[in-house]
């Protein structure tokens, strides 16, 4: 084993089409997103061109992205590690999602058609089936997928654009707690759903708000738990 300590089947399949330098970074990122590399992790660029399949070059500029991005942290005369997050870091990104999520749910109680509601009630069900199989990433992936669904509902292109910029990050503070919030987190979703197919904004804003409240305070109590 590498002392990349990448898991079986992990390292995703870079696609051909577009600069190298970017499939890297995008196969880099979707990595410690889902933390098949762990935060502290130290990254080789040599052990990770092997993973990847290609020379050294665009695996250093991809590191160079990432730490200029707060993914990595290069350290002189140590090498590129995968970023720790602090505590205030992760609150101040969970804070934020909280505000564009709640905004999102009460859009989209507002905005939501029957085919819509269709496809969150689908989501959910397949959230509920990860779960009871004890599939982490797959309910972390639905999860994300549920969450990018309510805010494509909500249908404000701004409000959208800004989730797409936290998303990721969002995805790798869920992964810690996907578990510990296990069905509880998709009992919210199936709440949430009845408000949106009633149409009951302050109350499909009021759980939205609940329920990615509970993440974060989650998050923070995974260390004591």
């Amino acid at each position: 084993m590498l002392s990349t300590g990448l898991p079986q089947g992990a390292v995703p399949r870079l696609e051909r089409p577009g600069p190298l330098r970017d499939r890297v970074y995008e196969a880099l990122l979707e990595l410690i997103t889902t933390r098949a590399l762990q935060p502290g992790q130290h990254l080789v660029e040599s052990e990770l061109a092997g993973h990847l399949g290609v020379s050294r070059q665009p695996v250093r500029e991809a590191l160079q992205r990432l730490n200029t991005e707060g993914w990595v942290d290069l350290r002189p005369a140590q090498g590129a590690f995968v970023h720790e997050p602090t505590e205030e870091e992760a609150d101040q990104l969970l804070t934020v999602r909280t505000l564009l999520e709640a905004e999102a749910a009460r859009l989209a109680a507002a905005n939501a058609g029957t085919a819509g509601v269709t496809a969150l009630e689908e989501l959910c069900a397949e959230g509920e089936e990860a779960v009871a199989a004890d599939d982490v990433d797959a309910a972390v992936l639905l999860n994300a997928r549920f969450h990018a669904k309510v805010m494509e509902l909500a249908g404000n292109a701004v409000l959208a654009e800004l989730a797409r910029q936290v998303d990721r990050r969002v995805r790798w503070y869920y992964a810690p707690v996907a578990r510990q919030r296990g069905h509880q987190s998709w009992i919210e979703h199936r709440e949430l759903i009845a408000a949106i197919t009633a149409r009951d904004e302050p109350r499909a804003t009021q759980i939205m708000r609940d329920h990615t409240e509970h993440t974060r305070k989650s998050y923070h109590a995974r260390s004591r738990g």
